[in-house]
């Protein structure tokens, strides 16, 4: 039985009368018959007060107590609180997203916006249509007294309805019957240290002494379109930016939102180590599945599929599509398809990460002898990259280091191994090709060397350049580090013997509170040596 898809929404502008999916009207189905209307005519529940009585009565009692704190909770306090002395006077909103349809009334797995999930400490799927409202505790323009925070957190949202309300049974998208029992109140309120209020006073929360001389609003306006909507309406009416002047205030509540990441907390690097031991686990399945992949005429998506098992078992589910590309689909750097066949002597790029229930997800990706042992050329372009990627890694444990070093450290090797090869065009030295004016290594190497991570696989990504790439490193930044080469089956400036491999290794790194690097993934292969051991032991 699938999840319908919410057709109204609270408080949102212009929502359908009817739900998709919902009881089919009293009314007779009708030529006229709406398409919203439609949705309801395979559902058949009874209407009479008789029904309703007897469906809402003789269930037992409710779980007693409260949940307990969450681990995240305190650790949210802080993020909220630096993030709202940013904002002093201002309301700021953070919807956590609605749910997504894949088709007609079914929905895709719904996952909260990373912004709202950070700054409330929530995971998994909490919550759709929800929205964390940090309302200013001090007048706009008048900075907080001092320690003191600037902003009270209220997060809205649907609690669970009675037994006895129609949504109980009769409701896919809310009913405790189709979705299971929703929280209360006072359970979220519990788990997360944040008042909360239902989603249906949202409207009224937003509008309460808005205005040119009164409160002003920002939104992550990408997140939810009904709620950012509801934001403009107030806006709008209280006489507030509009247009391309409200676009510019919500872009930079979104810009400090993803600052606000770049980062991590204790508690948010615990959640990458188990991150990278739940992959770790992934890997060591899929590797066991190679056999079974060499014989499936689409073997690719049988490594897929041993992957994406433990990514739901251990965790959420994957951070991202695996990438299981096998011989010449390495090549391809976004391969997503995973429709081919695995052959002997051949490699594997397997790029995979889990996603676990507090969301933060691991990115790491491995290339496997299919047979267990490279081959001469296999091994030649393989240690190119793991000499550049641990050349990059040695870049950043130096003092002084800025984001961008580490990807210059890589290409550097990458471009002296190109050099050596006769690969460079005639007269053109590795130096020369490191140029502005040069760059023809990135032929086989097109992608950058390293991205942020967190709750976001390519994390942080609308920080400002200047916060980001062009940063030093500092503590509590986690990483990866994933040179490759890519050798073409039609590259004829390629060696024949290396036409048709793809190599790629990547390492989930973090910046320790004395500067220096660790390598979260130290403990997944990644030397020949060890790779070929890996691969022997569990296929063996």
């Amino acid at each position: 039985m699938s999840q319908s898809s919410p057709a109204s929404r609270p408080q949102a502008p212009a929502a359908p009368e009817i739900t998709a999916g919902a009881p089919a009207p009293k009314a007779p189905v009708v030529a006229g018959q709406s398409l919203a209307q439609r949705g309801g005519n395979r559902s058949r529940q009874p209407t009479n007060q008789a029904f309703r009585d007897f469906i809402g009565s003789g269930w037992g009692p409710r779980p007693a107590g409260l949940p307990p704190r969450s681990e995240a909770a305190d650790w949210a306090v802080a993020r909220r609180a630096a993030l709202g002395a940013q904002f002093p006077g201002e309301r700021l909103v953070f919807p956590a997203g609605p749910l997504k349809v894949r088709n007609n009334d079914c929905d895709y797995r719904f996952r909260p916006h990373s912004a709202f999930c950070h700054l409330t400490g929530t995971g998994t799927d909490f919550e759709p249509d929800a929205a964390l409202v940090l309302e200013p505790l001090t007048p706009p323009g008048a900075p907080a007294p001092e320690g003191e925070p600037t902003h009270e957190g209220v997060l809205y949202f649907r609690p669970r309805a009675s037994r006895i309300s129609q949504e109980f049974y009769a409701d896919p998208r809310y009913g405790e019957l189709w979705v299971g029992p929703r929280p209360s109140i006072e359970e979220v309120e519990a788990v997360t240290g944040i008042r909360c209020a239902h989603i249906d006073s949202l409207g009224d929360a937003l509008a309460k002494d808005a205005g040119a001389d009164g409160v002003h609003l920002r939104v992550i306006a990408q997140a939810d379109e009904a709620i950012t909507a509801l934001v403009d309406q107030v806006r709008q009416a209280s006489g507030l930016a509009s247009g391309r002047a409200a676009t510019e205030v919500d872009d930079r509540l979104l810009e400090a939102a993803s600052e606000l990441r770049l980062r991590k907390d204790a508690w948010e690097i615990a959640q990458m180590r188990a991150a990278v031991d739940a992959t770790k686990a992934g890997f060591d399945d899929l590797i066991r599945s190679i056999p079974r992949a060499v014989g499936h005429w689409r073997g690719e998506r049988v490594l897929e599929g041993a992957f994406a098992a433990i990514a739901r078992e251990e965790g959420n589910g994957l951070g991202y599509d695996t990438i299981a590309a096998a011989g010449d689909h390495a090549n391809t750097l976004h391969w997503i398809n995973n429709d081919g066949p695995v052959r002997p002597g051949e490699l594997v790029l397997v790029d995979a990460g889990v996603e676990i229930d507090s969301l933060y997800t691991a990115d790491v990706t491995r290339t496997i002898p299919v047979d267990g042992v490279f081959t001469g050329p296999q091994r030649r372009v393989y240690q190119a990259v793991l000499d550049a990627a641990d050349a990059a890694f040695a870049r950043a444990n130096q003092p002084g280091c800025r984001f961008k070093d580490v990807h210059s450290a890589a290409m550097e090797v990458i471009a002296a191994r190109l050099e050596e090869w006769g690969l460079l065009p005639e007269g053109v030295t590795a130096a020369d090709s490191l140029g502005p004016d040069g760059q023809y290594h990135r032929r086989w190497m097109v992608h950058g060397t390293s991205h942020h991570l967190g709750l976001d696989v390519h994390d942080c990504a609308q920080a400002r350049r200047e916060m980001s790439m062009d940063a030093l490193l500092e503590p509590g930044m986690v990483f990866t580090i994933e040179p490759g080469l890519y050798f073409r089956a039609d590259d004829l400036l390629a060696p024949e013997e290396l036409r048709g491999i793809g190599i790629r290794i990547e390492d989930d790194v973090v910046v320790r509170p004395d500067g220096s690097v660790e390598r979260l993934t130290a403990g997944i292969p990644r030397t020949v040596e060890e790779v070929e051991a890996w691969v022997s032991g569990l296929i063996a």
